[in-house]
């Protein structure tokens, strides 16, 4: 896998351009020294020894933006240096370029590259210390041409291990994004199926008494009718609301949330919508006043409002207590009917059993590191207890 390269910046190139410029002062400088008994002088015209100092500095300025072909300038002017004589040692520019190959490069480009730098430069090294102008035994250059290939190596190794590491880096956050995907698409799931599963359920009841008393007592049939369009609506705004939300971004130019984010505050509302479907609901809240955070609050909310749906889906007409209670530690929501209910197993913290509104009230509670379980009750009924702690402190569910 090819990574993509990263953006540019102005002061990583400039600082390339310097080392090119630099490298290209020293070949020159080496190219008019006299010789030295370790060190053979250079003997041809002034042009040809400055082209070679530009061949072998100046591909250190494009390393960036054409690591291979810099590589390879890069390798014939070393080359050209060693058996002109004007250094024995052309290897710190050839080494940075080949940074930059195993950095943008996949292996099987960067290798070969590699390995033609390695046999190239030591055979140069080879000839011209041993063979053009003799200045060292066998044994000096196969030294000097080792200083070369750890030099070369170097570069490679630490452009490669660099690539791996941003390869590491792109693959986490391409996992993170994912799993941020799937956690917001069972985020919609849950309010989808809190606001259509409630507000059917209760359209559902309210159509069936309407079916059952129209001819009979039709002013029952006439309030039953009033409820399911008053439900209805309040479902359309919620849900007007949670798509707008999902619309907004940002920058503020799309469309904003409509309405405020149910909360505790709205618990009442859905004792008395489950109340209309003949269900006797006795509501205890009792909070701090500052209250509960927003998320929090949202999730009692949802997992009340779920509780509440599932009593009258499978146990009206009942009795149904719910209780919230919160300390600075945590919040305990209990929600308990005494109706009788059919097809519903117990749900204990893996919330394996049931449909998905208990799997939805167990995903919440686990978001805020709580703790849940639903089951029938030894006297008859069903309850739901679900704990949230509010000092982040996660817990085993």
């Amino acid at each position: 896998m090819r990574l993509p390269r990263r953006p540019r910046d102005g002061h990583l190139l400039a600082l390339d351009l310097a080392a090119a410029l630099l490298v290209v002062t020293v070949y020159v400088h080496f190219a008019g020294l006299p010789g030295s008994a370790a060190q053979p002088a250079y003997t041809g015209p002034v042009w040809a020894g400055a082209l070679v100092a530009a061949t072998v500095g100046l591909p250190v300025a494009a390393r960036r933006r054409w690591p291979v072909p810099a590589s390879l300038t890069a390798l014939a002017g070393a080359v050209a240096a060693a058996l002109l004589d004007i250094t024995r040692e052309p290897c710190l520019a050839l080494g940075l370029t080949l940074y930059a190959v195993a950095l943008t490069e996949v292996p099987r480009r960067s290798v070969p590259v590699l390995a033609a730098a390695l046999t190239v430069s030591a055979a140069a090294v080879l000839t011209g210390e041993a063979v053009v102008t003799p200045t060292e035994p066998w044994g000096g250059a196969v030294g000097i041409a080792t200083t070369v290939w750890l030099v070369l190596g170097t570069g490679w190794a630490s452009g490669f291990a660099v690539r791996a590491r941003r390869a590491r880096e792109a693959d986490r956050a391409a996992r993170r994004a994912e799993r941020a995907v799937v956690d917001e698409r069972l985020r919609i799931a849950r309010e989808l199926h809190d606001i259509v599963s409630h507000s059917l359920s209760l359209i559902a009841v309210k159509a069936g008494v309407a079916v059952h008393v129209a001819q009979r007592r039709p002013e029952e049939a006439v309030d039953a009718l009033r409820v399911i369009e008053r439900t209805s609506r309040a479902a359309m705004t919620e849900m007007r609301r949670t798509l707008g939300a999902l619309r907004a971004d940002p920058s503020g130019t799309a469309e904003a949330p409509l309405g405020p984010v149910p909360g505790v505050e709205s618990l009442p509302l859905l004792a008395e919508q489950a109340r209309q479907t003949g269900v006797a609901v006795e509501l205890s809240v009792r909070v701090p006043e500052e209250g509960l955070s927003p998320g929090i609050s949202l999730a009692v909310h949802r997992i009340v409002q779920e509780s509440l749906t599932n009593v009258v889906k499978h146990a009206a007409p009942a009795r149904c207590r719910v209780t919230v209670e919160a300390d600075p530690r945590e919040v305990r929501i209990d929600v308990t009917d005494d109706g009788r209910r059919g097809g519903r197993g117990p749900v204990g913290g893996n919330g394996s059993a049931g449909g998905h509104g208990l799997l939805g009230m167990r995903e919440r509670a686990m978001t805020h590191g709580g703790t849940f379980s639903a089951g029938p009750r030894p006297e008859g009924g069903f309850a739901v207890s679900a704990r949230l702690p509010q000092d982040r402190t996660r817990r085993t569910a």
